[in-house]
C-alpha cells in the first residue's frame, strides 16, 4: 500500500507533500509508486479539492472520510479550522509480488493491517477509517505545533524536518 499526503493551503497551494508506504504486515514504509504514477498524484489530489469544498459545508466534522476515487486511488480528507486541507491518497499495491498477507493471526491489529494489504481494499471499512482518522488527528496535532512558530506565515510551505518526522511517525504508527 502506498500513500501520498498533501497539505493544501487556503489558496489551493501545496504547503507540504510526503510519500510513504505501509508499515503494517511486514511493510517497509517505502512508497511503491511507479515514476509515471508519481507525477499523477498531485493531479489526482488537486482534482478532489472541488469535492472537498462541496462536502465541507454539509458537515460539521473535520474528518471528511473517503471523499473521492480515481481508478484504484482513494482520497480521504481532513479540514482544519483555518481551512487548510489534509488530503491522503491511498493506492493499493496492485503490482506487488510480496505475499505477506498470507500470514495468519487473530489479533485486531493484524486484521486492520491485512485490510491494507489485501487486493480488495475497502476505504470505508471501520478499521481503515479509524486508522486514517487517527493518522489525520496526529498530523493535525503536529501541524498546530508547527504553525504556532512566530516566524510562520499563512500559506507558507512547511519545510521542517521535525514536522516531516512526526508525519512519518504517525504513518508508521497508524497506516
Amino acid at each position: 500500500m502506498s500513500f501520498y499526503l498533501a497539505i493544501i493551503g487556503t489558496k489551493d497551494n501545496p504547503l507540504f507533500e510526503h510519500e510513504f508506504g505501509t508499515s503494517k504486515q511486514g511493510g517497509d514504509g517505502v512508497a511503491r509508486f511507479r515514476e509515471e504514477q508519481r507525477h499523477m498524484n498531485q493531479f489526482i489530489v488537486h482534482s478532489s479539492l472541488d469535492i472537498v469544498e462541496e462536502v465541507q459545508w454539509g458537515t460539521g466534522s473535520m474528518y471528511l472520510k473517503h471523499i473521492d476515487r480515481y481508478t484504484n486511488h482513494y482520497i480521504s480528507a481532513f479540514l482544519t479550522a483555518g481551512n487548510i486541507k489534509f488530503l491522503l491518497l491511498s493506492c493499493p499495491d496492485t503490482h506487488s509480488t510480496s505475499s505477506s498477507s498470507a500470514r495468519g493471526a487473530s489479533s485486531a491489529s493484524s486484521a486492520r493491517s491485512s485490510a491494507y494489504t489485501s487486493t480488495a481494499f475497502n476505504p470505508t471499512s471501520p478499521a481503515i477509517e479509524e486508522a486514517t482518522k487517527n493518522f489525520f488527528l496526529e498530523v493535525y496535532d503536529a501541524w498546530v505545533k508547527t504553525i504556532m512558530n512566530p516566524f510562520y506565515q499563512v500559506n507558507m510551505p512547511v519545510r521542517s524536518p521535525v514536522f516531516k518526522g512526526r508525519v512519518a511517525g504517525a504513518a508508521k504508527k497508524y497506516l
